[in-house]
């Protein structure tokens, strides 16, 4: 009787034990003695990340721009992705937050990490990082089933790009994130490996900043095939078309001005590759105008 007791104890004792352990994107171990249930999602790209991992009924509050899927803009909002309502964040008793580490306020994050709650950091750098995400968080909200099928769906997309565009001959792309001021992003930032996967060269890869700013001279001086710009809905106006002004310029010569879905380009989420398909099909069109065009 007595080492059936001790084996149904220890059967009970189990679960306290089943801690998850998860390394974010800044190499930090994320410790839960449960899955999440109340998450605080701290960017945009971070609520389509929880949704694509079956974890979306989970989020108890996120900030401004969360606007996908649909279900997103009905969750509570607590600021957005530079200042958080400390005070409305902790009154959603969250056991999770997830932030997006480059764009959070430093001292914001340090009162939260002081309050004990867990904190979990997101910044994929490539594409394939992004799929991993995925099952990280499906583990951090014991949704693995579900983060299992959308990794594995993406990975495939991902795949298929791959597969189409490493052999195509290089493009020499210039990627603008904004105008005024003007600045892009080096080879640490997960657009650059967009890029690289659609057989495209970031022109300013090496800069040491991973978004450094610009004058229209360097710009000019290295003379890209290809402009790429990510544009809002709501601009009236693309911000490559300042290019305009420089007709010699190659990527204006041969019309090679692209603006893409900032919804899908800008947002390190799943929807990051079908934005690099819309990449990847622009600059095929700079290639086959390398034909038609001096």
């Amino acid at each position: 009787m007595t080492r059936w007791l001790m084996i149904a104890a220890c059967l009970l004792a189990a679960p306290a034990h089943a801690a998850i352990s998860v390394l974010d994107d800044d190499g930090a171990t994320v410790v839960l003695q449960q899955p999440a249930r109340r998450i605080v999602s701290l960017a945009p790209h971070v609520t389509e990340l929880l949704f694509a991992a079956g974890g979306g009924d989970r989020i108890v509050g996120t900030v401004r721009f969360s606007d996908y899927p649909a279900a997103a803009r009905n969750i509570p909002r607590v600021g957005d992705n530079r200042m958080v309502d400390i005070e409305r964040l902790v009154a959603l008793k969250p056991d999770l937050l997830v932030v997006w580490r480059h764009n959070a306020s430093v001292r914001q994050m340090d009162q939260l990490r002081k309050l004990g709650i867990p904190l979990f950091y997101s910044e994929p750098r490539r594409l394939e990082d992004v799929a991993d995400a995925i099952l990280r968080l499906g583990r951090l909200t014991g949704t693995m089933p579900q983060a299992q099928q959308s990794a594995a769906q993406l990975r495939q997309q991902l795949d298929g790009l791959q597969a189409r565009y490493r052999h195509r001959p290089l493009v020499r792309v210039f990627y603008q994130v904004w105008d005024k001021p003007l600045y892009t992003l080096n080879d640490r930032h997960i657009i650059n490996d967009a890029i690289r996967v659609c057989g495209g060269e970031n022109v300013f890869a090496s800069l040491p900043l991973v978004a450094p700013s610009l004058s229209p001279e360097a710009v000019l001086q290295e003379n890209p095939e290809a402009i790429v710009s990510a544009d809002r809905q709501d601009q009236s106006t693309s911000g490559v078309e300042m290019w305009k002004r420089y007709p010699s310029m190659l990527a204006v010569r041969r019309d090679n001005l692209f603006a893409l879905d900032a919804d899908l380009f800008n947002r390190s989420g799943p929807r990051i590759v079908a934005g690099a398909a819309q990449l990847c099909e622009k600059l095929e069109l700079a290639r086959k105008r390398r034909g038609e065009r001096p």
